[in-house]
C-alpha cells in the first residue's frame, strides 16, 4: 500500500535528523525543529490525539480527500461521506483502516493515506538513542526520567551525559541539560525537570 511506503519513507527521515550534529543545530533552527517533531508523528508509535491536523488523501477521489481536517476537543474528525469519525488515540494505520472501511459503502477500493499535518495535542518527543523513540501522550507530572522511560530506556550507544531538552515558550527556545548518571545518583535531581507540552528530549550517541 502507498501509506506504509510513505510511513517508511517519512520515518526514515526523521531518523536521519537525530544525528549528532543536526540534534546540535535543532535550537538555532525552530523551523529545523518543527520539521523534526512533523517527521516523528509518522513514527509507528505515533497517537492521534485533539487538536492535530490531519491530510486524508483518497486515491483517485478528490471528493473524499480532505487537505486539512482539525481533530476536536472531543476527539472527533469529520471527513466527507464519513461525516463523523473518532480518530483521537488511533495509531495513523489504524485510522487508514478505519477511514477505509468507513469509506468502502460509498467507494469502491479506497486506497487511504492519513498524514499528521500538526501535532497540537499534549505530547512529547523522545528522539536519539533510545530503544523507542517518538511521539509520547504526557502524563500528569512526567519528568524527563519517566519519558526516558516510555521511550524504552537508553541505548548503549547513548551519550549518557549530553542529553537535553528543547523547549519553546513564547516564541524562544532554550536548552536543558540533563545528565542521566548525575539524576540516577542523586547529585543532580534538579535537572530532573517537569516536562511541558512540545518539549523534545534529544539523546545524542
Amino acid at each position: 500500500m502507498r501509506s506504509v511506503f510513505l510511513c517508511a519513507m517519512c520515518a526514515a527521515g526523521a531518523l536521519a535528523l537525530i544525528s549528532p550534529a543536526r540534534a546540535g543545530s535543532l535550537k538555532q533552527d525552530g523551523r529545523a525543529l518543527d520539521h523534526t517533531r512533523a517527521q516523528a508523528a509518522t513514527l509507528p508509535g505515533y497517537r492521534i490525539g485533539a487538536g492535530d491536523v490531519l491530510e486524508v488523501i483518497v486515491w483517485k477521489e478528490p471528493d473524499a480527500s480532505v487537505p486539512s481536517a482539525q481533530v476536536r476537543p472531543d476527539g472527533m474528525v469529520t471527513l466527507p461521506f464519513v461525516r463523523e469519525l473518532r480518530v483521537d488515540g488511533l495509531s495513523i494505520s489504524q485510522a487508514e483502516t478505519q477511514i477505509t472501511e468507513k469509506l468502502s459503502k460509498y467507494v469502491r477500493d479506497p486506497d487511504v493515506t492519513v498524514l499528521v499535518k500538526e501535532v497540537n495535542s499534549e505530547r512529547i518527543y523522545v528522539l536519539g538513542a533510545v530503544k523507542h523513540e517518538g511521539v509520547f501522550t504526557m502524563k500528569s507530572s512526567m519528568t524527563i526520567l519517566q519519558a526516558l522511560a516510555e521511550a524504552g530506556g537508553l541505548t548503549d550507544y547513548a551519550k549518557r551525559k549530553k542529553i537535553y531538552v528543547l523547549r519553546t515558550e513564547a516564541s524562544k527556545e532554550s536548552r536543558l541539560p540533563f545528565n542521566y548518571d548525575a539524576v540516577i545518583s542523586g547529585r543532580a535531581t534538579d535537572q530532573n525537570a517537569l516536562l511541558q507540552p512540545g518539549d523534545t528530549i534529544v539523546v545524542p550517541q
